[in-house]
This record gives C-alpha cells, sequence and structure tokens, in this order.
C-alpha cells in the first residue's frame, strides 16, 4: 500500500479525535485549518457536547471500537488521515502481591491509542497528557525493598514504554512540557505533548508566542483580566461556596489564600490540613486580575484547589472557565453544573491546541525556517540564536 502520495496532497488535513473530551484541542487545531473528521469518547455526556456543537461522533468505549469501523466512519481509508491525536489516560494499572502501584501504560487506554495509530497509518499523532507521565515509575518499590541486582526493578518510566511501543510504530517523535501560558492562553497549565511523524520529517514543538516581559503588549502572558473581566456583572451558571467557606474566603485579598486569614483564624479554617506537608496554594485561594489562572480544576469548590473570583465571593462560573479554556463562546456543554466543569477542567486550552496545529502544519508545508547559508557571525546574533533555541526546547527530547 502507497502511503506517501497523501504526503503530497496539499488538501489533505483530515483528523481522527480520540478521547475527545469537550473538544478544546479539536477547536484549537480547527482554528489551525485542519477538518476534525469524527471525534470519539466513552463519556456519553462529552458525546453528548460533541454532537450539540454539531461534530460526528463514534461514542462508547474505545477498547470496544475496531480500527475499520472508525475508519469507516471517519471516511477515510489506511494511511489516509493527516493527523491522530488524543491524550488517553494512562491510569496506574493494579497488580497483585506486595508491589502495587504499578503505571504500566502497555496495560491502559494508551494501547487502544497506539493501536488506532498502527492501523490507520496517519502521517502525525498528537499525544497529550499530564505531566506526571514523564517521571512516572513503571513500579513503586518501598526503599526498604530496593534491590539493585534485581533486573525486574529496572524497568524504567512510563515514558520509556510510551516512547518505545511509538518506536516500534515506526515513526519520528519529538516530546516535551509545554506551558498553554506561553501561547497566548490566560492560564498557567503544563502539559506533556508528544509528536509524531510517519515520514519521518523534522517534527518540532511549537516556540513560544507569549512571554511574561515583551516590549510589545500583544505578545506578553494573558492575564484573567483580558479574559474575564467582561463578566462581572453577567456570571451565568455557576457552583457555589458552602456558607463556611465563603466566611473564610471573605477574608482573602485578591491574589492571596489561607496563609492571607488572620492569624488567630487560620488554623481553624484549614483544619487538619494546617499541619501538613506541601505549599497547600489551593486552600481559600482567591485569583489575581493581574496575572493568568492558576490551572482550572475540574471543580473549582474543593477544599484544596478553590478557584475564587477575584473580587466577588462566589467561584468562578461555567462561562468564565470556558472563557480561560478560549472556548468559542456559543460552545454547548451538556450535563448538569459539575459535569460542565470537569468538561472544561479537563479540556486542552484552545490556545495551545492552535500553536500545536500550526506546528505540525508548518512541517507538512516545509514553511518553519527560513533557510540561509548562514546565521549572521556576530555575537548579537548568536547569543539571538541560541536564546531562540533553548526556548524552543526547553523540555523537548527528538528520538
Amino acid at each position: 500500500m502507497d502511503l506517501l502520495h497523501f504526503k503530497d496532497s496539499a488538501s489533505n488535513r483530515d483528523v481522527i479525535s480520540l478521547f475527545s473530551g469537550a473538544m478544546g484541542l479539536d477547536i484549537g487545531l480547527a482554528k489551525a485549518g485542519l477538518r476534525i473528521a469524527i471525534g470519539q469518547d466513552f463519556d456519553p455526556i462529552c458525546v453528548a457536547t460533541m454532537r450539540a456543537n454539531g461534530h460526528e461522533v463514534l461514542g462508547g468505549d474505545i477498547r470496544g471500537i475496531h480500527e475499520a469501523d472508525l475508519l469507516e466512519r471517519a471516511g477515510l481509508a489506511q494511511g489516509e488521515a493527516f493527523l491522530i491525536c488524543g491524550g488517553p489516560p494512562c491510569q496506574p494499572f493494579s497488580t497483585a502481591g506486595k508491589r502495587l502501584g504499578i503505571n504500566d501504560p502497555r496495560g491502559s487506554l494508551f494501547m487502544d491509542f497506539i493501536r488506532m495509530i498502527d492501523y490507520a497509518r496517519p502521517r502525525f499523532f498528537i499525544m497529550e497528557n499530564v505531566k506526571g507521565i514523564m517521571s512516572a515509575p513503571l513500579k513503586h518499590i518501598p526503599l526498604a525493598e530496593r534491590d539493585r541486582d534485581d533486573p525486574e526493578q529496572r524497568l524504567g518510566t512510563v515514558l520509556d514504554v510510551i516512547l518505545s511501543e511509538f518506536g516500534k510504530l515506526g515513526y519520528k517523535t519529538v516530546y516535551g512540557l509545554l506551558d498553554a501560558a506561553n501561547y497566548g492562553v490566560p492560564q498557567f497549565r503544563e502539559r506533556f505533548v508528544l509528536i509524531g511523524s510517519r515520514d519521518h520529517e523534522d517534527v518540532f514543538l511549537p516556540f513560544p508566542t507569549h512571554f511574561q516581559m515583551h516590549q510589545d503588549a500583544a505578545y506578553r502572558w494573558r492575564t484573567l483580566r483580558d479574559s474575564i473581566k467582561y463578566l462581572e456583572g453577567d456570571r451565568g451558571e455557576c457552583a457555589t461556596f458552602s456558607k463556611e467557606r465563603l466566611a473564610y474566603l471573605r477574608l482573602v485579598p485578591e491574589g492571596g489564600n489561607w496563609r492571607d486569614l488572620p492569624e488567630d483564624v487560620r488554623k481553624e479554617a484549614m483544619g487538619g490540613a494546617y499541619r501538613s506537608g506541601g505549599g497547600k496554594v489551593g486552600f481559600y485561594r482567591r485569583l489575581s486580575y493581574q496575572q493568568p489562572s492558576p490551572t482550572l480544576v475540574t471543580s473549582p469548590v474543593q477544599k484544596a484547589t478553590m478557584m475564587c473570583h477575584p473580587t466577588q465571593d462566589r467561584p468562578l462560573s461555567i462561562r468564565e472557565y470556558a472563557c480561560i479554556q478560549q472556548f468559542p463562546p456559543n460552545w454547548k456543554f451538556m450535563g448538569t453544573t459539575a459535569a460542565k466543569y470537569r468538561q472544561i477542567g479537563n479540556a486542552v486550552p484552545v490556545g495551545l491546541a492552535l500553536a500545536l496545529g500550526n506546528a505540525v502544519l508548518s512541517v507538512a508545508d516545509q514553511s518553519a525556517e527560513i533557510r540561509t547559508k548562514r546565521f549572521r557571525g556576530t555575537n548579537v546574533h548568536q547569543k539571538l540564536k541560541q536564546a531562540i533555541e533553548i526556548g524552543g526546547s526547553k523540555g523537548a527530547h527528538k528520538q
């Protein structure tokens, strides 16, 4: 089967989206110029959200979906898809015996993501996930039980297995951590991203477009004020804090948290968490308009991860959540209030997804680089080149 002739087709921009959720990743890819041929998710509420927004969806457990059925529903043949994208859950995988806590993606839905790519043979793939996947060990063994001479205890990390599996498929890959704030998203949100090329093209992670400091305001980080200030008088659907928590939050200034509570009530407010370790920055957290939002969580009212409005005594609303994640204003979220928060909180920010789509398209179109005989040889230009290389490769790795 000839797979390479699709490489030269400028019109081939078809995407198969797996584990699509509320479609934040898909919206960004579509803004870059890609066409989402079909989405897929196990959660019936996410499926309802996709359908409510006019998208073709294949619902149900991916483990029960045949590869040929997915391609048929997408209207594509093997080798024809431009891209497969998704964030397969690489959840812990239990086993019998004392040595528990295995995080082996070979026993998770990750292998179904691999299965679909192996069969469909897209030109590119994008896999995103939580940042912990880069350092998660395959097997946690208590220090007292470790034996350096035991080969079973030298299993490496989850990432080692993931890269090995994609290597078996023959894809050239690049991976790293990206922070959405560096791509015009009004939110600090680090995600692991892995991009692969079937034809061994020179894939790369998107270079930052927004910075903490810049002489041009258009290139500075987006703040919470930029995204939700206009909603102060029109919050829409919103969760509520308990009366007890609200009483403490009223004592916290904008941008503060539990540490800003009066000393005589701090211990009472924190309860058992008062003496626990960790930064505990999410306890009684009131956001700041002057900064990007912290990473959105799946519920803004939990004690350890509160997302209180900067100036009003309430959590961020559904509309505010959606604005921070950069969903279109008319995007419909189905389900209960809690289900809507969960869908939005789990999504990939649209601005980050747009940057990923643009990066892949620039590789496909061979337009990412201005080729010159040499980079200017002066000290100023060499320092600039070094800064660009560091900025683009921070946390990035190729294989």
